[in-house]
């Protein structure tokens, strides 16, 4: 059980909301990922760990198509193989992520960042309908009123982590792939985080989650899956990954 309700009990028969097949992606003669396969649940979080260049931020990418695509294997999303399809397809079919770094449009406030991903989305309206969908956006996300047209450059880093979950938001997606949302955060901010995944996934989200806080990430998650190298060590609850010892040599170093 997480803190956030009862763990999401998968059902063998039923069809997963995302199932990855032998994912790969290749640089030069650098394997980033290695023939990585894993099913996730609707409704699920599925907690993802590894050390710095295990494959982790590069499963996202080639899940999503942004900023480049498998070399091999399948994605299926809601039982379509998304692996050829363009990155603002898969957006819209409502599979969005955030990205390892705060990526906002620093020039712009923090409204319109979220604006951007609303008229991405399409179908937003008029600007005052779009500026609402925005704000909506903006509020569960917990982002300040009072802060919305501040210039998202200018911006401390939780609250540039906040607009990028917004934007992310307004896509109104079904899943959501959050990469390293606890990064370079102090303590208070981090258990603000903690509130919003599960938040989001009480809201009806099925969410990934890479991240370094393992005390975030053990806290929300229903199952973890461990890559090291580009390939999945471990998978199962939290506490029989945390346990494992393959775990504890490639990314916990026996200290954690």
């Amino acid at each position: 059980m997480t803190n956030g309700g009862p763990a999401v009990t998968r059902d063998p028969n039923a069809r997963p909301i995302l199932e990855a097949r032998g994912l790969a992606k290749s640089f030069g003669g650098i394997v980033a990922v290695r023939g990585v396969s894993f099913a996730v649940a609707e409704g699920e979080i599925l907690g993802i760990a590894g050390p710095n260049g295990s494959g982790k931020s590069t499963l996202f990418n080639i899940i999503t198509n942004v900023p480049f695509a498998a070399d091999g294997g399948e994605t299926l999303f809601r039982g379509a193989n998304i692996r050829h399809w363009p990155g603002h397809r898969i957006a819209r079919d409502g599979l969005a992520r955030t990205f390892q770094r705060e990526s906002v449009f620093a020039g712009l406030s923090a409204i319109d960042n979220v604006m951007v991903a609303v008229e991405a989305r399409g179908g937003g309206g008029d600007l005052k309908t779009r500026e609402r969908v925005a704000g909506e956006a903006l509020d569960i996300a917990g982002y300040p009123a009072t802060m919305h047209n501040m210039i998202a450059g200018a911006l401390p880093v939780f609250y540039r982590k906040l607009v990028m979950v917004a934007a992310a938001i307004a896509l109104k997606p079904v899943l959501l792939l959050l990469d390293e949302p606890a990064s370079s955060l102090t303590p208070p901010e981090i258990e603000r985080i903690r509130k919003l995944i599960l938040k989001l996934r009480k809201s009806g989200m099925t969410i990934l989650l890479i991240e370094h806080v393992l005390s975030l990430l053990t806290s929300v998650s229903d199952r973890l899956m461990v890559l090291d190298q580009g390939s999945v060590i471990a998978e199962g609850t939290p506490s029989q990954v945390i346990a494992n010892p393959r775990v504890v040599e490639a990314y916990l170093g026996g200290s954690a």
